[in-house]
């Protein structure tokens, strides 16, 4: 019996100070968990291409490690800093935005879209319906919490330092990773092996297919749109068309799409009475509006097959609970969670094939 009593007393004595050594890892390392977390996803979902790139390299693992985080810096981190840096920057004018839209009243339908064949006259009726809807009092009572939004995610964004710091952790730990990473692999399935034996590395190789997918399927879709959208928007001479671009790939990301931007800039246009490159931004707009319901599948196909709403969730709670690189973290997670769900709900250890008795 003392045996027992002393086995069980440095059993709970281990497990409490397990516990403690991992809660204080996890609070050393929680302010720089979504960078490495968005480090991983990116590596990930490119390390095909890393791969391909370093057999054309002369197989110089550093030259491909060199070369992949230049391109990362040049094609995902500046541009995301830019957006990032623009929304923060631009809050005085997106605050004036939401006042402006107070006295905002939309003008009649110009007479030449109407009288488009087939088109005009359902276009000339949704335009009377949103003419009629009363959008001066909608945006008069809505325009206050326009402004609290704006200053909240303001907030949660930290400052344009913080966000700058977690781009550059990102590069950082991405450039180690892709210099390591069958190591990283290796260990991550140990881990899991570890856990659970085969079902635990089978967890890990479907985790890494549903960071692909996320990876591929919704931040690609969302960066081709917004590059696409800016383009036009740049095009047609639309004012602080970089803080728009940043909404449209937020936007984009959370499975809403790059629209309300879009028709919103044609509509200001048409507003303000350039017709000409109003009608060029609304024929450039209707493919960037669309383009998504064909890329997107495409490359999630690629991945994991994951429902939008999983991915809209895990936008806006991860915006909730890391700021704006949550944005990206938090799609990652519930994937990467629903994924390892439906695998493990999918097996018959019973061997009833699912059947209820």
């Amino acid at each position: 019996m003392t045996d027992i009593k002393r086995d069980l007393t440095r059993t709970t004595l281990a497990l409490l100070f397990l516990g403690a050594l991992i809660v204080t890892s996890f609070y050393i390392l929680k302010p720089f968990l979504p960078a490495i977390v968005w480090a991983m996803m990116i590596v990930i979902a490119t390390w095909p291409a890393f791969l391909g790139m370093q057999r054309h390299l002369w197989g110089s693992r550093l030259l491909a490690t060199i070369v992949m985080t230049a391109l990362l810096l040049l094609i995902l981190i500046l541009p995301l800093s830019f957006a990032a840096v623009s929304i923060v920057s631009n809050a005085d004018e997106i605050a004036t935005w939401a006042r402006w839209m107070m006295s905002f009243e939309l003008p009649p339908a110009p007479r030449w879209l109407t009288d488009l064949p087939m088109i005009g006259e359902p276009i000339g009726q949704g335009w009377a319906k949103l003419t009629s809807l009363g959008i001066r009092d909608l945006w008069a009572q809505a325009a206050p919490y326009a402004f609290d939004a704006t200053k909240w995610l303001i907030g949660q964004a930290g400052g344009v330092g913080s966000m700058i710091m977690h781009f550059v952790i990102t590069v950082i730990a991405a450039s180690i990773l892709y210099a390591d990473g069958e190591r990283a692999a290796a260990l991550l399935r140990r881990f899991g092996r570890r856990l659970a034996g085969d079902r635990g590395e089978n967890s890990v190789l479907l985790a890494s297919q549903a960071i692909r997918s996320v990876a591929l399927g919704v931040i690609v879709t969302a960066l081709i749109q917004a590059a696409l959208g800016g383009i036009g928007l740049a095009i047609a001479g639309i004012p602080f068309a970089p803080l728009l671009i940043a909404i449209m790939f937020a936007l984009a990301i959370a499975q809403i799409g790059v629209w309300p931007v879009m028709f919103g800039a044609v509509i200001w246009m048409f507003w303000m009475g350039d017709t000409a490159w109003a009608t060029f931004l609304l024929i450039w707009s209707i493919p960037v509006v669309i383009i998504d319901n064909f890329i997107r599948p495409f490359l999630i196909k690629r991945g994991a097959d994951l429902p939008i709403i999983l991915i809209f969730i895990g936008v806006i709670g991860g915006l909730l609970g890391f700021g704006l690189v949550g944005i990206f973290v938090g799609p990652v997670v519930l994937s990467v969670a629903y994924t390892l769900l439906n695998a493990w709900m999918a097996e018959d250890p019973e061997g009833t094939d699912g059947r209820v008795p």
